[in-house]
Formats: C-alpha cells, structure tokens, sequence
C-alpha cells in the first residue's frame, strides 16, 4: 500500500427535511425509515454509480436502542435495496456521530482500503428519548469530585459556560433570533432545495361515521423548527429551565428533532470511472476532549485542530457550521476564537433548525457542500460540542 493518502470526495449529500419532536411530523415515522430516505435520495444523485461497489454504510447514531438499535446502519442499507454485499456500522460520539462517520468513510477510502463508502446519520428524538429508554451511570462517577461533571445534563454545562464566559441572557436571545431569521430567509430564498429530499408522511384519522380511517399524504419539503413569530420580546419572556437564576432557555437552546442525512464518498479511481462530478474533497477532521462540565467549549479545541491538519488558517475557512447546541456555548467558541460571524451558520443553526444528535454532523456536511458550490466558495467546516466533554470539528473543500 502506498505511503501517500488518496482524495476522498464526496459525490452525493442529501438528507430529510428535520422535523420538531415530539410532535412534528415526523414523530411517527421510523429513523430506518429516515435513513433509507437519506441513502436512496444521495444514491439518486449518482444514477451511473455501480453499487456492488459500496463497501460499507457507516452511519451516526446518539442513542443506538430501540427503534434505531439493532445496527441501524446495516438495516438501512438493506432496506434501501443495497446488494447483501454492503455493509454497515453504527457509531456513536453522541452529537458529532454524523461528522465522524463521514470521517470514518473518508478515511478508509484516504489509506486506500476502500472506493465507495456511504456515510450518514440518524436520530429520531420522538421515538427514543434523550438518554435512551433505561439510562444507567456508572457508580463511579459520583464517587469523586472531578468525575461529577461527566453526569452534568446538557443545560447545566450551557449554564457553567454562560457563566464562566460572561455570555449574558441577552447576547443569547439576541444569537437565538438571529439563528431563526436566517434560517427563514434561507427557506425563502430555497437555499435548503439542494440538500433536502422531500418526505412523504401519511396521516391516518378515524372516520367515526363509516367506521373506516382515513388516509391523507402530506409532502415535507422544508425543516419546521424555524419560526417566523420569534421575537426579542417573546424570547426574554421564557424562564430559564436549568438553573433557578441562570440564562438557558428553551429559546436559545437547539430544539429536538427527527432526520437524517447520507453522503457517498469515492475515490479518483471512481470518479473517472463513472465520470462522476465531485461535490467536495474530504481535507481533514479532528476531536479534542474538554472537562465535561464545559463540554459546549469543546470546538474551541477542535478547530484549531483540524486547520493544522489541513494546514490551513481560520481565515481561509469560507462557510462554518457550529452546531448551536446552546446559543450559550457558540457564543462562547466563537468569541474565544474570534470567528468571523458572518461565515458562521449564515442559513441558521440548530437553534432554528434542530439537532437531530447523531443526524446533525451529516445533514450539516450536506449543508456545507452544497453551499459551496453555490456561493463558489473554498472551504467549508463543520463542527460541534459532544456531550462528555469533547469538540469535533471536519474540513470540506469544493473542487
């Protein structure tokens, strides 16, 4: 095997629209389902592509147990109709789990092991409930002082952080309304068209006159969490749902949501095979650990991180995704790195958008590389918090 890594690019990258849970309209559909719509609508991309080639679908998970248990990734490349050859893993880093599956995939085609993987995502937040149907910590945690952190919930490390780095309620509100004004100009301007792959829902309703059910169709074509009622004053109204006297709200915390998001990853062998048109180079990707009580701080670690990998500065970086987990823990990164507000979630964020957990790093590399062929831009990153205390950050480059 050569001493050289090979280019890994990515050639397809769809994904569902995102729906609120749990009682958007997506909350009755399986994530098997979700994922087999995310990997056909990215196969749909590449009509010529030979799928006997697929090695192997790795895909994201969070809470990989009950509905999406049971290795999810195989299961949705079986029932996508993918020849028994392909294969499938789960993984999970909790919220990064999308971004690194697509690392993963790239990799395996970067050492020259592979020339076709999928990659993805799924969560269904409806179905499986945030830390899964029988949560059980280990003891240890709560027997010494510096492990308590690892059992913090998720608003209690916003809180530590909004303190620790002096981001008042009113910057949050403020980053909270932005996320959902962008994202409404965004879907006005059909800026998601590209990315998303409508999903067809059925809605059944009881006929109590003539007994039978009644079913009606219904196209998702757009994400439902943003809103166009958002307002400064309606956010302030919100009472803090973590700490008694904190600054973390429901209005400026991501929502929980339903979706998925597949991307297929070649080779060059395969791209002048089937002269297929890359939508993105695979450049880098990096983890870093932070302590868990500030575990929202984790891309300040990660980025810097992944553009030395690349060997690439901050400024060359045309289009960022952070995942707004809280608007608490971006306003943070953000100010610690002195990101250039402009580049970061110029569609909106999570806040707005939602955050499927193990679907996001997915749906958000969907996000980013066809955002770069829109806008003709260079390079685009996407990058998260993970719960635990981590920060994970991959860079894409349009070709």
């Amino acid at each position: 095997m050569s001493k050289h890594l090979q280019d890994a690019y990515i050639v397809a990258a769809s994904r569902t629209p995102i729906g609120k849970a749990p009682r958007g309209a997506l909350r009755n559909t399986r994530p098997d389902e979700l994922l087999v719509h995310a990997i056909r609508s990215a196969l749909a991309q590449v009509p010529g592509l030979d799928t006997s080639l697929i090695e192997d679908a790795i895909i994201g998970c969070a809470i990989p147990e009950g509905e999406q248990g049971l290795n999810i990734a195989r299961l949705g490349a079986l029932l996508s109709g993918l020849p028994n050859t392909v294969g499938g893993v789960t993984v999970n880093r909790f919220c990064a789990s999308g971004v690194t599956a697509l690392a993963m995939a790239a990799d395996r085609i970067r050492v020259g092991e592979s020339d076709v993987m999928i990659a993805g995502g799924v969560e269904s937040m409806s179905m499986v409930p945030m830390m899964g149907n029988k949560p059980s910590m280990s003891p240890h945690i709560f027997e010494r002082d510096e492990n308590i952190g690892i059992a913090y919930g998720m608003g209690l490390t916003a809180e530590r952080v909004a303190e620790q780095w002096k981001i008042s309620r009113d910057a949050q509100d403020q980053f909270s309304l932005e996320s959902h004004q962008k994202a409404l100009k965004a879907q006005q301007a059909g800026e998601f068209d590209a990315e998303i792959a409508p999903f067809t829902v059925l809605e059944r309703t009881p006929d109590l006159s003539s007994g039978e059910v009644r079913i009606r169709e219904r196209e998702i074509r757009l994400d439902e969490g943003p809103r166009a009622d958002t307002s400064i004053e309606g956010l302030a109204k919100l009472r803090t749902v973590f700490a008694n006297k904190g600054s973390v709200t429901a209005g400026n915390s991501s929502q929980t949501s339903d979706g998925s998001g597949a991307l297929i990853v070649v080779s060059e062998k395969i791209l002048k095979q089937f002269n297929l048109t890359p939508l993105a180079r695979f450049v880098s990707f990096a983890v870093r650990g932070v302590p868990p009580e500030i575990m929202g701080i984790g891309p300040k670690e990660a980025i810097p991180a992944a553009l030395k990998a690349a060997g690439l500065k901050q400024d060359d970086i045309d289009w960022l995704e952070l995942n707004e987990a809280f608007a608490a823990q971006s306003l943070a990164v953000i100010q610690d790195l002195g990101l250039d507000r402009s580049k970061v979630n110029p569609m909106g964020g999570a806040i707005a958008l939602g955050h499927p957990l193990g679907a996001t790093g997915a749906i958000r590399a969907a996000t980013v590389v066809h955002a770069l062929r829109r806008h003709n831009l260079k390079y685009g990153m996407v990058t998260m918090c993970v719960g635990t205390g981590m920060g994970a950050a991959g860079i894409l480059e349009r070709v």
